[in-house]
């Protein structure tokens, strides 16, 4: 048994590779390409022909397929092996037997197999590092897989205080629960997180039924609003941080911010584009 399938049978991580391969039975065309293009709004262009591209946590494979197809070299990896599976499969599917798509098993904590990977022009971690028990050592861990002007995209849980809390007790409780009351969890706190958007959209005006927002979501970098759920009610480990916190940790190790997308403070995930400086100078 793996260390990812141990902390899962103890009830202390979330099966995160069993939700993405669910996922991927409603993987289209139409979220592929929105995946693209939400990937080439944050990293500066559709065209990625020669870069290097990292996919620390790369869950279900989305964003590696999508950098792969706007033309980077992509290294896949993973803790949870279904995870590195699902990956394996989006591969197969589009890039079969592909040189330019290597995909691993691996571990955002496991310095020894991090400096076997060398540098790269783009390191990409969405909504990962925070789940994986040590945020901050992490967030330190892939630091040095940027090259000397290449970027660094992440997107880490905002820190709500004790709102972060009290979700950080649900998610627990959602992972050592039997699997009757996990689905009773889920339609629980889904119904209240529908609930409280509603009253948010009729307070603004807006037709508060959430059925227009459901059609549109995959348009929300190609995602699916169940998958989503149940990826946000039981992602555990779960850690959070300020907008701020990220900036001065990553400035400290000589980055420089060049996009900086919040969620208002409130529930979800703060994402952060930085450069990597040259010779503790200008970037290029």
């Amino acid at each position: 048994m793996t260390a990812a399938n141990a902390e899962i049978s103890e009830g202390t991580r979330f099966a995160f590779g069993k939700n993405w391969s669910r996922f991927l039975s409603v993987l289209d065309e139409d979220r592929v390409r929105e995946a693209e293009r939400s990937l080439a709004l944050m990293v500066g262009g559709s065209d990625l022909k020669g870069i290097n591209f990292l996919d620390v946590g790369s869950g279900s494979g989305l964003f590696s397929l999508a950098a792969r197809r706007l033309g980077a070299r992509v290294h896949s990896f993973d803790f949870d092996p279904q995870s590195v599976a699902c990956t394996r499969e989006l591969k197969r599917r589009y890039f079969f037997e592909d040189a330019g798509w290597k995909i691993e098993e691996g571990s955002a904590l496991d310095s020894d197999y991090l400096k076997t990977l060398g540098t790269f022009d783009i390191v990409y971690s969405w909504g990962v590092l925070h789940h994986t028990g040590e945020m901050w050592k992490a967030l330190g861990n892939v630091a040095p897989l940027v090259a000397n002007g290449g970027k660094l995209f992440i997107a880490i849980y905002n820190d709500q205080g004790g709102a972060s809390r009290v979700w950080s007790m649900i998610k627990r409780s959602y992972n050592q629960a039997a699997a009757p009351l996990k689905f009773c969890i889920l339609i629980v706190m889904g119904t209240f997180m529908q609930t409280k958007a509603a009253v948010g959209r009729l307070i603004r005006g807006e037709n508060p039924l959430p059925f227009s927002y459901w059609k549109q979501y995959k348009k929300q970098r190609g995602m699916s609003p169940w998958h989503d759920l149940v990826d946000w009610i039981g992602g555990f480990p779960f850690e959070v941080a300020k907008p701020e916190e990220i900036f001065n940790f990553y400035k400290a190790q000589g980055f420089t911010l060049i996009i900086l997308k919040t969620c208002g403070g409130g529930l979800g995930c703060n994402e952060f584009v930085f450069v990597k400086q040259v010779n503790g100078g200008e970037n290029v």
